[in-house]
């Protein structure tokens, strides 16, 4: 019982809070608690949002009464929630890499549409960040909001490795397609040289139909 309610948004909320309201190891702390509450939950743009929003929430209320400065505070669950997610978009950069390298059917829909995905994993972030920073207090909220646009000009590890997956995911689809297609070349090509050799032995052998 105590473990579904840590789980819950109202505890990762809490748990978030006290981690920002007491200022110690912030930024570690809050990436292990973002981790566990995204794999307690289904792994879906919905599931990463109900997470962001929780932890972002927490630490916004733990900021204002945090012994660490409020900015640092700030910035620090910031990375930690970023880091965080980091590692989510590692999981969806497998999990296309596994698809590719199975040599299984897929269609470049499937593939686009995982990778879209992954695409939408940053802007998720930032917006659901965003709409706590407009819920938060006046002595909080302008904070997060300087830390935003700076994630905004800056760009994020989140962004960063999603980025590199979905430049990895074509490069792979884009190998397996010219190997398939060097398969294929191949086998036309042993084909016509089997039948030129065997046409050569009926000629030289003198039979005919």
């Amino acid at each position: 019982m105590a473990e579904e309610k840590n789980q819950s948004g109202e505890g990762v909320r809490e748990r978030a809070s006290e981690t920002v309201r007491s200022g110690a190891d912030i930024r570690n702390r809050v990436h292990d608690l973002t981790l566990e509450a995204l794999r307690s939950r289904r792994f879906d743009r919905e599931g990463i949002r109900q997470t962001v929003r929780a932890v972002a929430e927490g630490a916004a209320l733990g900021a204002e009464k945090s012994r660490a400065d409020l900015r640092q505070a700030l910035a620090d669950a910031f990375r930690g929630m970023d880091e965080a997610l980091t590692r989510s978009a590692e999981a969806g950069r497998t999990a296309v890499q596994q698809m590719v390298a199975t040599g299984r059917d897929f269609s470049d829909a499937e593939l686009k549409q995982a990778l879209a995905s992954l695409r939408k994993l940053e802007d998720d972030f930032l917006a659901t960040v965003g709409h706590v920073a407009d819920a938060a207090s006046d002595k909080v909220a302008p904070e997060m909001r300087k830390i935003l646009d700076e994630a905004r000009v800056s760009g994020t590890e989140t962004g960063r490795k999603v980025s590199s997956t979905i430049s990895a995911s074509l490069n792979w689809r884009r190998m397996r397609a010219n190997s398939a297609s060097d398969t294929l070349r191949g086998s036309f090509q042993a084909a016509i040289a089997y039948s030129t050799t065997s046409l050569s032995l009926v000629s030289s052998s003198g039979w005919s139909a």
